[in-house]
């Protein structure tokens, strides 16, 4: 009989503990860097198995964690219990009001097709394998927000447990509804949520992909280029050392490629994107006309779990000097080579929405991501690139975003720089009231506030 046999009656989905048949595959998700290893696993199938599994944890001290896919894992669960939300699938869009609700569990895609026969889109991210409720939770950059704005600025209703074991339901103009939109798994175990839907069905997009002694007048031309295109234009661009094996197209391999990556909401596509093509030829060129459903195919992302390491750094302007810094650390011939993504920001994303929530960094125009496979024994030689790395673009920064904080390993600065100090100081605040125990602390933490001491001459005027 296992430790955690009681939990097991108290909920309608499964409950694994170490040693189960099924615990490795329920712990396990997209990072496997660094799986979790929880005490317990409560596999939710509803709300109430959720909330029956914060209160059983509450009450023993015992640390949550929550997972969908495993993408965004800041931070492994050891001894604590799980709350595994992939069996959370429930879905329904209203195409009258524009809106879907989504369980926690949900895919982007799920929603997208599900959404395109409405003639509507989620402002999903570039992987369609990405858990929707966490993206939108962390703001939620995606390849139709510099024309919408984040997705976490469309959310219309919450649910969530919060510490107390209480499930509820939170709309515009609470505390705790600001909170949890850019706050994440801070606050309670978000069960699900409705968003707001928009009237796309199709855009301009695909990649374009340049061969490596391009690398850097691609970087440069992209650079200038994007602070020149409109709110419509949504694109980004990385470097990738690309191995040689076939599971890459042939063109690619064994190569260190630029891929550009358009989205773009307009007529004059071609006309607009003319400069990026003209700079040298393409290795693949995609970009064209392509249904929502197909959005997917613009960033081109890896869909089979990998281990990395991986952070961001926020730019309110980016310099050729930073862009030429990247490439001697990075770069094509340099000693040692990483993913480098820079998403270009700004449009609608910096804008304010009419429902204020706590997304931090707004300001940013560029968000640079660098990122790391690791293989046997790579871990230390990865951690001093890393360091290598944020040594040169620290001191330019002016922050990190929290949807770009994966990998395991997020520390609690890059946390707090997610934030304005203000947001921050309120954010560490609601923690203190929701959850002065810090029982939600398996994340991107925000330790709740010290409340002040109490004073006896305060006590006996009470």
């Amino acid at each position: 009989m296992g430790v955690h046999e009681g939990l097991a009656a108290k909920v309608g989905g499964p409950v694994f503990e170490p040693g189960d048949e099924g615990y490795d595959d329920e712990r396990t998700g997209f990072q496997t860097a660094d799986p979790h290893r929880p005490g317990v696993i409560v596999g939710a199938v509803g709300a109430e198995d959720v909330r029956a599994a914060v209160e059983y944890a509450a009450a023993r001290g015992l640390p949550v964690a929550v997972q969908n896919t495993g993408h965004g894992l800041p931070l492994a669960a050891a001894g604590g219990l799980l709350i595994s939300t992939r069996r959370m699938t429930g879905l329904r869009i209203d195409p009258e009001a524009r809106t879907a609700w989504i369980e926690a569990g949900v895919r982007w895609g799920q929603v997208i097709p599900e959404a395109a026969e409405h003639g509507l889109a989620p402002l999903s991210g570039s992987s369609p394998g990405v858990g929707a409720v966490s993206y939108v939770l962390g703001g939620g950059a995606g390849l139709l927000t510099r024309r919408y704005g984040y997705a976490a600025d469309h959310v219309r209703v919450i649910e969530v447990v919060t510490a107390d074991g209480r499930l509820r339901r939170v709309t515009p103009g609470s505390e705790l509804f600001w909170a949890l939109l850019g706050g994440r798994a801070n606050f309670g175990v978000v069960t699900g949520l409705e968003i707001g839907l928009v009237p796309v069905t199709r855009l301009y997009g695909g990649g374009l992909y340049f061969d490596t002694e391009h690398v850097a007048d691609v970087l440069e031309a992209w650079r200038a280029w994007s602070a020149t295109v409109p709110d419509e234009m949504t694109s980004s661009i990385a470097l990738m050392p690309v191995p040689d094996v076939p599971a890459f197209p042939e063109p690619l391999r064994g190569r260190h490629v630029a891929h550009v990556r358009i989205a773009y909401l307009g007529d004059d596509g071609e006309r607009l994107i003319a400069p990026l093509r003209a700079v040298a030829p393409r290795l693949i060129d995609t970009v064209g006309e392509m249904p929502y459903t197909e959005s997917g195919t613009i960033h081109n992302e890896p869909p089979v779990p990998m281990a990395y390491h991986a952070t961001n750094f926020a730019f309110g302007e980016l310099g050729g000097e930073t862009t030429r810094e990247l490439l001697d650390l990075v770069g094509p011939g340099a000693p040692d080579t990483a993913i480098v993504e820079i998403r270009q920001l700004g449009g609608a994303m910096a804008r304010r929405p009419s429902v204020p929530n706590a997304v931090g960094n707004r300001d940013a125009e560029y968000v640079v991501g660098v990122l790391s496979r690791l293989g046997p024994g790579a871990a230390e030689g990865v951690a001093v690139l890393h360091g290598r790395v944020a040594d040169a673009l620290e001191k330019k920064s002016s922050g990190r975003l929290l949807n770009f904080l994966f990998g395991a390993n997020a520390t609690p600065e890059q946390v707090r720089a997610s934030y304005e100090p203000e947001v921050y100081r309120r954010l560490a605040a609601l923690k203190a009231e929701y959850d002065p125990s810090n029982l939600f602390r398996l994340n991107h933490n925000i330790p709740p506030a010290a409340r002040p001491a109490r004073t006896a001459e305060g006590r006996r005027g009470e």
